[in-house]
């Protein structure tokens, strides 16, 4: 064989030999599933197609617009308005600030904290890792993290609010001693793990026997997000979420942010509301986005693209039907499911001086977005204006005491106490 001939044998076998070994390396779940691009969805379009107006338009659009000053204006909240059929936006408004000294007017590229909103977000990006076979709704924790100590907890259990796992937000009130995690500046998802492997609090309810809503269960499918796609969760959620959906405006809030990104304020005032060491657990919360980021995440949901028809269907199912009511919750989505069969799907969020609603409404294809960085109960009344699309009998008295004068926080049945903590909502 001819010298050149051997080196060149010797080199392909080589470079095979490094094709292989770097494949075993670089092993990650291909958890970028195709996704269809939004990123050129046209916004700035208001009943531009005639198939797509309302038969009311001009009254609804009054009485939104009349909502928005009673409410907002007159309210003197901060934040971000938005609402829209299809991805058609009927109103949108911005007022306030985002930052201390009248820093950062907010607009529409203005990233905001939508505090438990971002649980309808990590809801999704594990759908998406479920569709690509990389995870199964049945799996239990013990496949994910070995030494989790609460048995029949399934990735279901988390998103459904049924897993009956005690709150993180609590464990300094119910573990003695206080574990040591919790004198950090900040504390983090996994410490939230390594906490419950070690101490094995008590679970707040037995697991899968009814609807208890928790924020630890959403710091964990953070994790699993990231064992499976062997990726830090900020990042994760870029290539699931945020850039496949064109959401350019979107990100998980982390400690590098903390000089740059949007504040929040105490009720009725400049004074800002200061971070403490919960506030860098992301999957429950710590979604940044825009109103217009959102409506392209919603307006993905409504398509047939985004996920199996078989898998989105699952996510508008009530699941927690033991006690009777109107408050239901499917896989990352909160509804009221009315006598007359009719749903209202929405999220809504409270974390220190944010609050936060997301309506996605199923069969008109509205999306309604409210954000506020200036804490006010006001803000949840947002959820009324769902009556004026579909036929929520009671979210339509709620909206007419809001135009007539009444209490403008009225629609907030869903908010937790406001009084007993910051706790996210």
């Amino acid at each position: 064989m001819k010298k050149s001939s051997l080196v060149l044998l010797l080199v392909t076998l080589l470079s095979l030999f490094n094709c292989k070994k770097d494949d075993s390396k670089t092993d990650k779940p291909d958890y970028q599933s195709k996704l269809p691009n939004y990123s050129n969805v046209k916004l700035d379009k208001v009943f531009s197609d005639a198939d797509r107006q309302l038969d009311n338009k001009a009254q609804i659009l009054s009485q939104i617009n009349n909502y928005y000053d009673m409410v907002w204006e007159r309210g003197n909240l901060s934040g971000s308005f938005l609402v829209a059929k299809g991805d058609d936006i009927l109103v949108e408004k911005y007022r306030g600030f985002g930052r201390e000294n009248s820093q950062m007017p907010i607009d529409k590229d203005t990233p905001l904290h939508v505090a438990s909103v971002s649980k309808t977000m990590t809801a999704m990006a594990v759908l998406k890792l479920v569709e690509a076979g990389k995870l199964s709704l049945e799996d239990d924790l013990t496949k994910f993290f070995p030494k989790f100590p609460y048995p029949n907890i399934t990735v279901f259990s988390l998103l459904s609010q049924r897993s009956g796992l005690p709150k993180y937000e609590h464990f300094d009130q119910s573990i003695k001693p206080k574990p040591a995690e919790l004198d950090k500046a900040f504390i983090t998802n996994q410490d939230v793990l390594n906490i419950l492997e070690r101490d094995k609090p008590e679970l707040a309810r037995p697991s899968n026997t009814g609807f208890m809503y928790c924020n630890t269960n959403f710091a964990l499918l953070a994790l699993i997000v990231e064992k499976v796609t062997a990726t830090p969760f900020p990042q994760a959620m870029q290539e699931i979420l945020f850039k496949a959906l064109g959401m350019d405006h979107s990100f998980i809030f982390q400690e590098k942010d903390i000089p740059t990104a949007a504040q929040s304020f105490y009720n009725g005032q400049n004074r800002l509301y200061p971070l403490d060491n919960l506030d860098l657990i992301y999957g429950d919360k710590n979604v940044y986005t825009t109103p217009r980021d959102l409506l392209k995440f919603s307006t993905a949901m409504f398509s047939d693209d985004f996920l199996k028809p078989e898998l989105k269907a699952k996510i508008f199912e009530p699941y927690s039907n033991e006690k009777a009511g109107v408050n239901n919750y499917g896989l990352g989505f909160r509804m009221k499911v009315f006598d007359n069969g009719e749903k209202l799907t929405y999220h809504n969020g409270w974390w220190h001086g944010s609050n936060t609603v997301f309506v996605h409404l199923l069969k008109s294809k509205v999306t309604i977005v409210a954000l506020g960085n200036k804490y006010s109960q006001r803000v949840y009344s947002a959820m009324a204006l769902s009556g004026l699309f579909e036929p929520f009998p009671f979210e339509v008295e709620k909206l007419n005491k809001v135009l007539n004068g009444g209490k403008a926080n009225a629609g907030n049945a869903d908010s937790a106490n406001v009084n007993a903590s910051h706790y996210s909502e």
